[in-house]
């Protein structure tokens, strides 16, 4: 199955983008070559535009702290294993005392380094980041892989309690849904929602289909038309009726 997400507010929706930075840039920094590594500061750049838009940290602390609450409220049931509960509540009391511990503006050690915020403007500009443009970072790159990741790994850190903080949220919503099976009569679907409170929708279906979602919704409504993805990778209008696994998902 691949499964495709569609997030209903701004909040979900920045924590989706940035969920998917953090693992990019966890996977090229993990690898030796200097292009990676290129590839994970540019990623950390564009975190630090995510990550800057909205008051992020607050809303992850009080997300963070009325989830603990619910979890508390099933200490005592016996359907509950209090192993498991202790273990998530442990899990987000670490998550909220490390966002707590953020001082001053998110990324702002970032943005105090002028040699990285030179190559960020730089990035920008396509090709701008040539060895005649940027010496300095030439240089860099030529480092060893282990003096690369160290450095990395230091801009990176005092970042790493929004990724934390996030991980827990969006594990959270995506397993507070469902999956309920649904047919797209001629690749298409419609569902009215009465002013719903849902987050977010996922929508899954067998990788061997070939079948791409395209999805519009709000809270009143959930449309859904399929659209086949041929060999050019252009997707072509659907008339067949495509199966579908359909999970809502609120906090």
């Amino acid at each position: 199955m691949i499964t495709y997400e569609y997030p209903f507010n701004e909040r979900i929706r920045t924590l989706l983008r940035l969920e998917d930075l953090f693992d990019k840039s966890a996977h090229f920094m993990q690898n030796d070559g200097a292009l990676e590594h290129h590839v994970a500061l540019v990623t950390l750049f564009e975190i630090l535009e995510v990550a800057g838009r909205a008051d992020l940290k607050l809303d992850l602390i009080q997300e963070l702290e009325r989830q603990r609450q619910t979890l508390i409220a099933y200490r005592n049931n016996p359907d509950i294993s209090e192993e498991a509960l202790s273990g998530a509540l442990y899990e987000i009391e670490q998550a909220s005392a490390a966002l707590l511990s953020m001082t001053g503006k998110i990324g702002q050690h970032l943005r105090e380094n002028d040699w990285l915020m030179s190559i960020r403007s730089r990035a920008a500009i396509p090709g701008g980041v040539c060895e005649f443009d940027l010496p300095s970072y030439h240089f860099w790159l030529n480092q060893t892989a282990e003096q690369r990741r160290r450095a990395l790994d230091a801009w990176i850190k005092p970042l790493l309690p929004l990724r934390d903080g996030l991980v827990i949220v969006l594990r959270l919503l995506r397993a507070s849904g469902h999956p309920e099976e649904n047919v797209a009569k001629g690749g298409a679907f419609q569902l009215m929602l009465g002013g719903s409170t849902t987050q977010m929708v996922r929508v899954s279906v067998k990788l061997s289909d070939a079948y791409v979602p395209e999805i519009s919704a709000n809270k009143y409504a959930l449309n859904i038309r399929f659209a086949r993805a041929d060999g050019d990778h252009r997707p072509r209008p659907c008339d067949s009726d495509v199966d579908f696994d359909l999970t809502f998902c609120n906090l």
